[in-house]
């Protein structure tokens, strides 16, 4: 063992070289390489002698042009990004560092390809210095004589004026009017401002704009069907305790019946005193007198008071348009009956009277007459006054 451990170092010194020698053989360069591995020209030689002693300046001994070594060629150079020889400028523009603005300013429009454009000033200014203003043009502003300078030109007429009715002059052009001409116009057919016309028929207009509620217009209509004569006059207001939203006034009845004098009434006692009249009044005259009823006195109507015109006392349904008072009826035959207390022998007057005095209950909800009190003694009282607790006062 002592043997071997010796010879361990030795050998170690022989094998390395050797393992070295062998890795290295492929490194060595081929002949072929090797030989093509020579400079372009060869370079002349000078004797020994000639070149003196090595150890002195080589700048004395210059080497001449025919034995310089060619060096290899020069890689091809990328252009920069962005370089005027990478974008294809041939030679760069040098930028003077002055910027020279032309004497009528830069033309971006001409620049561009765009055509030149006319301002609405310019426009108007040209309208107005040849005279074809579509406006009126005034001259001397601001001295003691202006004056009209031309005529307004006349405009195409637009389906606007056509549906106004105004008359084109010419082929369909419409003149425009100067201020003299439109304030004339104005003080002739009288000028409105500041409010809207209210329309001859009020149940035209539309209940959002201050119409007629729909409850006023069905009442009308059965009017019509009823064959009363009556035509809407303007609201009655007087206050919060009088007055009548939308009134009626009340001029026949159905079958020719007048009523003298017209009456102002709502249109919901209307309706009611039209029923009665046709279907109690006008069937009991022609049962007793043969004779229909021509004509109908009332007393009352619309009155802004107080019940039976008492001091203190609450506010009457005739001040709201909501009753009605007979004083007299007129038949046909010219007979006259008087609303009153008849006497012992008036047989066909008390019961007329009786008769429709009892039936009205059907469509009023106040009915007085004489002998309910000293107030009604002489006259029929009609009225719809709302009770809460829907009692109807019949005076029989």
């Amino acid at each position: 063992m002592a043997f071997v451990s010796r010879l361990r170092r030795p050998l170690g010194l022989v094998l390395v070289p050797a393992m070295l020698a062998a890795c290295s053989g492929g490194m060595t360069p081929p002949d072929d390489i090797v030989g093509a591995i020579r400079p372009s020209a060869e370079v002349s030689q000078r004797p020994a002698a000639d070149m003196g002693d090595t150890g002195g300046d080589l700048a004395d001994y210059p080497v001449e042009a025919d034995t310089a070594m060619v060096t290899p060629a020069e890689k091809k150079r990328l252009p920069m990004i962005d370089s005027d020889e990478a974008m294809g400028i041939a030679q760069p523009v040098q930028a003077s560092g002055v910027l020279t603005v032309p004497e009528d300013g830069v033309n971006m429009d001409a620049g561009l390809g765009v055509g030149r454009v006319e301002g609405l000033a310019e426009a108007q200014a040209g309208e107005i210095a040849e005279g074809n203003a579509t406006q009126v043009v005034v001259d001397g502003i601001g001295s003691d004589t202006p004056q009209q300078i031309g005529q307004p030109a006349t405009i195409p007429m637009s389906e606007a004026g056509v549906e106004l009715g105004e008359a084109p002059d010419g082929d369909g052009y419409l003149q425009v009017p100067d201020k003299a001409t439109t304030r004339r116009r104005q003080t002739s057919e009288g000028e409105q401002v500041a409010f809207l016309p209210r329309l001859s028929n009020p149940m035209q207009m539309p209940e959002t704009m201050g119409g007629m509620p729909a409850s006023e217009k069905a009442c009308r209509q059965r009017l019509l069907k009823l064959g009363v004569t009556f035509r809407d006059v303007p609201r009655i207001s007087r206050g919060r305790s009088c007055g009548i939203a939308w009134p009626i006034e009340l001029s026949g009845l159905s079958g020719g019946i007048q009523i003298k004098p017209a009456a102002q009434v709502n249109c919901q006692i209307t309706e009611a005193f039209a029923r009665w009249v046709k279907n109690e009044l006008v069937p009991s005259s022609r049962t007793r007198y043969l004779s229909g009823v021509s004509a109908i006195h009332q007393m009352s109507s619309y009155s802004c008071r107080t019940m039976n015109s008492q001091r203190g006392a609450a506010m009457s349904e005739h001040a709201k348009g909501n009753a009605i008072d007979v004083g007299k009826i007129v038949l046909k035959n010219g007979k006259a009956i008087a609303i009153e207390k008849k006497g012992f022998f008036a047989f066909r007057e008390k019961g007329l009277l009786k008769s429709v005095r009892g039936d009205s209950c059907k469509y009023f909800s106040t009915v007085l007459g004489p002998g309910s009190d000293r107030y009604h003694k002489d006259h029929f009282h009609f009225d719809l006054r709302a009770r809460k607790s829907g009692y109807r006062h019949c005076s029989l």
